[in-house]
């Protein structure tokens, strides 16, 4: 027979977003009644997230301090006429982490996993299985809405964490080594020591479709750590994924199509870098200004994250413009030209990119001195009209 379980705030999503909404209320506000639903049995599925200290303000930290499970003091890049150390702090949070960190501080029957739903409201959640969550306010953290909307090229990857006969010599991540051939637009090969016998690789590409052949990645993969004499023994997990890179779109369109009236957070709600598709800075964010709040019914919440996201948004042009120029501007085998030249910058400068916080002064300085694109192709890519559902807009 159906069931209906009333609570005060539910969370549809069991990713970094939901997982960290959960925790900042559980925090903030004990005594809160909270659902966390998910179709999966694991909070965070298979994932790692990585950050720079610079993305996260000390007043939001504690909101991810707990979930990190590594740090490194600073990382390198490498491109075919640039090589560099930066001086940055960087972490990395792995999917098992946040479910173990999520199951510990939220009480029994908080937890509704392996529950699939069928539909939301701003304040019910029906479930297939016929019972429905009946809550104050929803929240919708399911990931990436209706990408048919948005004009869109994708960062693909596949990652292996490896465990190595013998300890590598690395002290530092490699966050970009794009010495590797360019292959399928930019490509760069992504390295964390996490031990001494354990190494996550990663092989990257900024390329016109979403499509992953995991069995030529993985085979690039395996020539890369043998060119760097690893000795793998095992392979410990692989994960691939798909990340959006915002050209332009409609917002509103975005918005409603994930659901009309439904506070969101996370992809969901388009929260996510425009360059690198990462939504955990965020995701920090949203959950701090969520636990924040006073109001958490369902229209109030809608209320909050929709501003929230429209803001967020119509800030980050200047990050959809170089977009433009890195997928329409630079021929695909020279993308990597852009970011060499990025890279020469200003670490501070660099910071405050990957964080969304870029100065004007910051910006002026991006686009200075002569570009690594052809200009009369820079300046059609920045003004053509965006292409919203096209072939490589249409799946994720």
């Amino acid at each position: 027979m159906a069931a209906i379980i009333p609570c005060d705030v539910a969370i549809v999503g069991a990713g970094l977003a939901g997982g960290m909404i959960a925790l900042a209320l559980r925090r903030r506000h004990p005594q809160l009644d909270i659902r966390l639903i998910d179709a999966d049995d694991r909070i965070g599925g298979n994932h790692l997230w990585s950050f720079f200290a610079s993305d996260v303000t000390p007043e939001h930290r504690w909101i991810v301090a707990p979930l990190i499970s590594y740090g490194w003091k600073g990382y390198d890049v490498a491109f075919p006429g640039h090589s560099r150390t930066l001086d940055a702090s960087y972490y990395s949070i792995e999917s098992d982490r946040l479910d173990t960190v999520v199951r510990a501080e939220l009480p029994t029957g908080a937890l509704m996993l392996g529950r699939k739903v069928l539909s939301v409201s701003p304040t019910a959640v029906v479930l297939t299985d016929g019972d429905r969550v009946q809550a104050r306010g929803v929240i919708d953290c399911r990931g990436m809405g209706d990408p048919g909307v948005l004009d869109l090229g994708w960062q693909k990857f596949l990652g292996r964490e490896f465990s190595l006969a013998e300890p590598h010599d690395m002290t530092r991540p490699i966050v970009m080594d794009a010495t590797v051939p360019q292959l399928d637009g930019y490509r760069f090969v992504y390295c964390l020591p996490f031990a001494a016998t354990r190494m996550f690789v990663e092989d990257t590409y900024y390329s016109d479709t979403p499509d992953i052949d995991a069995e030529a990645l993985g085979a690039r993969i395996d020539s890369y750590v043998a060119g760097r004499g690893w000795q793998p023994e095992r392979v410990e997990r692989e994960e691939a994924g798909v990340l959006p890179v915002a050209m332009g779109g409609d917002f509103e369109r975005y918005w409603v199509n994930g659901g009309k009236g439904v506070a969101k957070a996370g992809m969901r709600a388009g929260l996510f870098h425009p360059t690198t598709g990462y939504s955990l800075p965020d995701a920090v964010r949203t959950a701090a200004l969520i636990a924040d709040a006073r109001d958490l019914t369902g229209a109030a919440l809608h209320e909050l994250t929709h501003n929230f996201a429209r803001r967020a948004w119509a800030n980050r042009g200047f990050y959809r413009m170089l977009d433009k120029m890195l997928f329409k501007a630079a021929e695909p085998a020279e993308r990597y030209r852009i970011l060499e030249r990025f890279y020469r910058l200003d670490p501070r400068l660099i910071g405050r990119f990957y964080a969304g916080r870029s100065t004007m002064t910051d910006k002026a300085r991006i686009l200075s001195g002569k570009p690594p694109v052809p200009i009369g192709r820079a300046l059609r890519a920045i003004t053509e009209p965006a292409t919203i559902g096209a072939s490589r807009g249409k799946t994720a």
